[in-house]
């Protein structure tokens, strides 16, 4: 009885996995898959969408995007929608030194100094607040002016003259008034010769702030070198958009004249149109407007005027208005025809919007393929925080890339007239899970029989 019980355990468990890995979401559930090819360092790769590409799927946020291994497994993944992209630019600037003296029998760590500086403030004189006596004085130290370096320091670039060899340590203060400092830790170079070899070491690593003097306090003031340069490594970040994505010329339809409509593929962010322009010293004061559906009313996007002049026989053209990425379907252009408008067809139409990256996890043996087309799958994206553990913004870069190796290919197969309309794949799922009760049912049901039956007398 046990064995038996035991055989129907199992067989429910392996009907419910099966039926579970037959509901999991297939290549051939979509109508377009593209093949991709795959180069540098993975696991992650990263995948500039194309356009074309993008305009296969059938829901606009790409909630039925999907990536393939060879085996048509699912890969986890995530969508990169990003407007801008930081550069970081990096500076050497040469600055200049004054040297810090106090009295040799003076114990203060800072030297009292007198500066004069000019309206900009920078440095022009630094001399000791009292008057020293030859031989009294002390090198205790040297006052760096950065005040001409709007950026955050990064490095400080050290050179002395030879007399000094061996470590030299200091310490490192920031201010910006010569009145309030900073510490900034301590700092140490060398120069050192080791039989026939030179080993120097003139680097010492900033906190990556601004300021604009640094004050420089050696350890042993009698060690102090005399300074021959000095330099400051700054760091600008600086954000640049990202380059648009340009769609090609899409044909429109005249509503009336000076009134032209346009159908986008789908739900598009859009960022910039381009009207074409195709008769010279054509003038058009031009409104746009945009909206997702059919049933909706039109919602103004921007205006502006297009035009397309020939001045000392070339041609000066200004096609292209610029939006805030607002999400439309379809366009519409209302010309004001006082300006000779555009003619009685409609312009072709080009739109751009910001590119999507798709950056995921290869699991499993390629080639891996990209998915798109299905208006019943829901959202399978992940954060790219979770997706890549330990993501920082310039890890971006560096991942793998993959990349478009084939023109898009349909999955869809031309059925003869008289086949059956294909079965929706929520339906399918909903199918296969009522299959599946009602086997748990039955194999309950002979359980319980089982359980009921009398055993058998010996």
């Amino acid at each position: 009885m046990s064995r038996t019980l035991n055989r129907i355990g199992l067989g429910v468990v392996g009907l419910w996995v099966a039926l579970s890995a037959t509901a999991q979401e297939q290549p051939a559930d979509f109508a377009h898959q593209v093949p991709l090819a795959l180069s540098g360092e993975g696991p992650w790769y990263r995948l500039s969408l194309p356009l074309d590409v993008q305009l296969q799927a059938r829901q606009a946020d790409l909630s039925d995007l999907r990536v393939f291994n060879a085996a048509g497994q699912p890969q986890a993944y995530a969508l990169v929608r990003e407007s801008a992209q930081s550069r970081e630019n990096r500076t050497l600037t040469d600055v200049k030194w004054f040297p810090l003296y106090n009295a040799a029998d003076d114990n203060e760590r800072a030297p009292s100094v007198r500066v004069q500086s000019n309206a900009n403030g920078t440095l022009v004189e630094v001399q000791p607040s009292s008057r020293l006596e030859a031989g009294e004085e002390e090198l205790r130290g040297w006052l760096l002016d950065a005040s001409a370096i709007k950026a955050p320091l990064q490095q400080l670039i050290l050179d002395w003259t030879s007399e000094r060899d061996g470590f030299q340590r200091f310490t490192i203060e920031a201010s910006d008034d010569l009145q309030h400092w900073q510490s900034w830790g301590d700092g140490q170079v060398a120069r050192l010769t080791f039989a026939d070899e030179r080993v120097e070491q003139h680097e010492v690593n900033l906190p990556g702030q601004p300021a604009r003097y640094l004050r420089l306090l050696w350890d042993s003031p009698s060690s102090a070198p005399v300074l021959t340069s000095a330099q400051l490594q700054s760091t600008r970040h600086e954000s640049l958009p990202l380059p648009l994505v340009w769609s090609q010329p899409l044909a429109g339809t005249t509503l009336k004249a000076g009134e032209y409509t346009w159908q986008l593929p789908m739900g598009l962010e859009i960022e910039e149109v381009q009207v074409e322009l195709s008769q010279a010293n054509s003038l058009a004061p031009v409104t746009l407007a945009g909206r997702r559906e059919s049933s909706q009313p039109w919602q103004p996007m921007g205006s502006g005027l297009l035009y397309r002049l020939t001045q000392n026989g070339q041609d000066v053209q200004q096609n292209q208005l610029q939006f805030s990425g607002q999400t439309v379907q379809q366009l519409k252009l209302t010309v004001d025809e006082r300006g000779g408008g555009l003619g009685t067809e409609a312009p072709a139409l080009r739109f751009a919007v910001r590119p999507t990256q798709v950056v995921f996890l290869a699991r499993g043996e390629g080639p891996y393929s990209l998915a798109l087309g299905s208006a019943t799958v829901k959202a399978a994206s992940l954060p790219l925080t979770t997706l890549v553990p330990d993501y920082r913004p310039a890890r971006l870069a560096a991942l793998g890339s993959a990349t478009v190796s084939a023109v898009t290919t349909s999955t869809t197969v031309a059925a003869p007239a008289a086949a059956p309309a294909p079965v929706d794949p929520s339906w399918k799922k909903i199918g296969l899970w009522a299959v599946l009760l009602l086997s748990v049912l039955f194999l309950g049901a002979m359980a319980f029989s089982l359980l009921r039956k009398p055993p058998v007398k010996s």
